[in-house]
């Protein structure tokens, strides 16, 4: 199957199986214990994927960027903002220094989250809110993150994240 063929097939997969998430503004360090059990639903089958993603998160909001690399795969598509990273390389070396210092030292409330499995695939929807400064000043904002991930030899990897953000009112 090529490439294609099988990004078509997911996002047809996503579109029957779940409610369209968007996402936002990378997150960062976050309090799972914020959102009540509840507002998570991650079957057990989805644990490893939402690892995965909650790794991506923390290594991103610490500057560890070797790691965030690791877990991207090479040809990752990245959605934010109405622009497109269409891959592992672009994306480390555009957004991804500039996302790292955005959550350096900021607080992510994690508000619901709901994962799922389908064959090689997961996605891991995330609403989280996001509190940080901007120019010296309180900033909140409502972040939507979704990323599909591919289980591979080396694990799972993520091969297409969309975030999505707008300030809190």
């Amino acid at each position: 199957m090529n490439t294609i063929t099988t990004t078509f097939t997911l996002a047809l997969a996503l579109a029957v199986v779940s409610p369209a998430m968007a996402q936002t503004t990378p997150s960062h360090a976050h309090h799972p214990a914020a959102a009540t059990d509840a507002n998570v639903d991650v079957p057990a089958a989805a644990a490893a994927a939402v690892a995965v993603a909650e790794r991506f998160n923390t290594a991103l909001s610490s500057g560890d960027l070797a790691t965030v690399e690791a877990l991207l795969a090479a040809d990752v598509l990245i959605l934010e903002s109405g622009g497109a990273e269409r891959s592992r390389e672009e994306y480390m070396g555009h957004h991804a220094i500039s996302d790292a210092a955005f959550l350096k030292g900021a607080h992510r409330q994690l508000l619901r989250q709901r994962a799922r499995t389908a064959g090689e695939f997961a996605w891991v929807g995330t609403e989280s809110e996001l509190h940080a400064q901007k120019d010296g000043k309180p900033l909140t904002v409502m972040s939507a993150e979704t990323m599909v991930l591919k289980q591979t030899a080396d694990g799972w990897r993520i091969v297409h994240i969309h975030w999505s953000s707008r300030t809190k009112h």
